[in-house]
């Protein structure tokens, strides 16, 4: 969070993502308090992604998209198995 708070004030950001911040919120590895406070100062023309499943409520409802992927198709329902780099 350190990281991220350090980048955000740089102001030379026009994108920043957080991949898989959701889950770490989840297993209570990032603190709940910390996020919604990046969220709420984040610059108004950057933008902030959280990745992830089970996101927090409070992180929803400051979230001004908000998109679930679905599964259709995948190679591991076929018996292939997850690929370093692709699936992890």
């Amino acid at each position: 969070m350190k990281l991220a708070r350090e980048k955000m004030a740089a102001g030379n950001l026009d994108l920043l993502i957080l991949d898989e911040i959701n889950n770490s919120l989840q297993l209570k590895l990032v603190d709940l308090d910390q996020v919604l406070e990046l969220i709420r100062t984040k610059p108004p023309l950057m933008h902030l992604v959280l990745t992830g499943r089970d996101v927090h409520p409070q992180v929803l409802e400051l979230a001004d998209t908000v998109s679930e992927i679905q599964e259709v198709k995948h190679a591991y329902r076929q018996g292939i198995e997850p690929q370093p780099g692709i699936d992890y």
